[in-house]
């Protein structure tokens, strides 16, 4: 029996066998981005486990429909089309690659279905139908508008590199994400010395960290999705040549700490969510997060996308408690105009929606984390002390690329 079956099966007797709220959940729970995938999957899990002992939503129990869309943007087009027409998902979760959010979630917009974005971070995922008289995609991950900044931030501010370097990988993700730490630099007024591509599976980075270290970099921007981050932090080992790492929010991913070993460390990221237990909602997170899935040397793969995961499904519980329904339409209008705050694991969601802004998460929110150890802890002390205080949305917080809508 399945997970999602268990506490389907434990919150009957409370909600008396009523009709369950189907919710889509789909990501790679195979591949190099499964470590991703499997954390926000499992984070969405415990979430309707918690709802679900507690009478569901509506006196209904939330069921998990869950599909692993292998990364392929061509899996993501099947699976959206049969969590619509054979499943008849009330909302969906998920995404974690950006070339899938873009390929799929029209089919949803289509059908009036709401997604929540929870871990895809590519600038255009919640812009793609702004045209549209009404946008049912929505997001609670930090988008590469604010992280490509911070990114930039650290490089060239707070750590003073005059030279970097930028290696991208080839995915939807990779090349926005480079254009977005393009469009920072030049705000600085600096243009990276060498720009390098590589493809997924990719092993040998050499010829792109020699072109970088010919040009003088004193330090590397990344931009990727899989295990191939761990082969840049290799292949500088290899070449004898250690400059920091500097990138997006995934060289916190377990496979990149795991395989990149003592090269990794050092490495910083932007995070929403760094595995301590600074608050009493993230303490009992990841205390029940640990004691059901039991990762590996207590450390979740992918703390970001278990913790997001998390709150996209308390979001959507809000969302059609509110609406009384769960219907398309209305469920959106209710996540456009949340009245309740929602106590999430990153944040508390005051407001995080309105009809013209899909983000829950401002530039303010996310901080830098650094790998130390083989875990991701907070690269600033000051970060830490501070870590109690729960950082909210501000939109006028600055530090964001402004989005082409």
């Amino acid at each position: 029996m399945s997970f999602s079956a268990v506490a389907l099966a434990c919150s009957m007797s409370l909600a008396h066998a009523a009709e369950p709220i189907k919710i889509g959940v789909s990501g790679p729970f195979t591949g190099g981005s499964s470590s991703m995938g499997v954390s926000m999957r499992d984070g969405v899990r415990l979430a309707a486990e918690e709802i679900n002992k507690a009478g569901g939503v509506l006196g209904r129990p939330l069921l998990l429909v869950e599909r692993d869309d292998e990364a392929k943007n061509e899996r993501g087009v099947q699976i959206a089309q049969e969590m619509i027409n054979k499943e008849k998902v009330a909302a969906t979760v998920g995404f974690i690659n950006t070339g899938v959010a873009l390929a799929s979630q029209r089919f949803y917009q289509e059908a009036k279905i709401p997604v929540m974005n929870n871990v895809a971070t590519g600038s255009a995922v919640t812009h793609q139908f702004d045209t549209q008289p009404e946008n049912y995609i929505f997001r609670n991950a930090a988008h590469d508008s604010i992280q490509a900044p911070m990114i930039v931030e650290e490089a060239i501010t707070r750590r003073g590199y005059k030279k970097v370097a930028i290696l991208a990988d080839s995915t939807n993700y990779g090349q926005l994400g480079r254009a977005d730490l393009e469009k920072a630099l030049e705000l600085k007024g600096v243009k990276a010395v060498a720009v390098e591509k590589f493809n997924i599976k990719d092993v040998d980075m050499t010829p792109q960290l020699l072109k970088a270290k010919e040009a003088g970099a004193e330090a590397v921007l990344t931009y990727g999705i899989g295990p191939e981050l761990a082969q840049i932090a290799n292949g500088m080992t290899k070449l004898g040549w250690k400059v920091p790492m500097i990138g997006s929010w995934t060289l916190s991913m377990a496979n990149f700490i795991d395989n990149a070993g003592p090269g990794g460390e050092g490495a910083r990221m932007p995070q929403t969510f760094v595995q301590e237990p600074t608050t009493p909602k993230r303490q009992s997170f990841i205390i029940n997060y640990l004691k059901t899935f039991n990762p590996k040397n207590a450390r979740i793969d992918s703390p970001v996308s278990a913790a997001q995961g998390y709150d996209s499904v308390y979001l959507l519980a809000a969302a059609i408690k509110q609406a009384g329904s769960t219907e398309g339409a209305k469920v959106r209008a209710a996540l456009e105009d949340l009245k309740a705050p929602v106590e999430g694991v990153v944040t508390t969601y005051n407001k995080p929606f309105t009809k013209t802004d899909h983000e829950a998460i401002t530039a303010n929110i996310p901080v830098f984390g650094e790998v130390k150890g083989q875990r991701v802890v907070y690269a600033y002390e000051a970060d830490f002390k501070k870590a109690s205080e729960v950082r909210v949305k501000d939109v006028n917080a600055k530090g964001a690329l402004a989005v082409k809508k």
